[in-house]
């Protein structure tokens, strides 16, 4: 039996969407966990703050342990769970 080739067209668009879409969902969980976890220790304070969470600095230039670190770790880590969860 041969496909109807419309049908086979809107199931690789289906797919693609799906993709995106669990990029997206994936993305926007990596990045708040990042942001939350900045939050956490921003908040708690102490003379040395996050020694351990510093170290994402290696991955996403800009950030630091800061409230703007935070958001510009919610930037990185949303691309790199775009890009890992598509």
């Amino acid at each position: 039996m041969e496909r109807d080739p419309l049908a086979a067209i809107v199931g690789i668009r289906i797919l693609r969407l799906q993709a995106v879409v669990q990029g997206i969902v994936v993305g926007i969980m990596v990045g708040f966990a990042v942001f939350l976890a900045t939050i956490s220790l921003v908040v708690r304070g102490g003379a040395v703050v996050g020694p351990h969470l510093i170290l994402l600095a290696q991955f996403f230039p800009g950030y630091r342990v800061t409230f703007v670190g935070s958001l510009i770790g919610l930037g990185w880590g949303f691309l790199y769970g775009f890009i890992g969860g598509s």
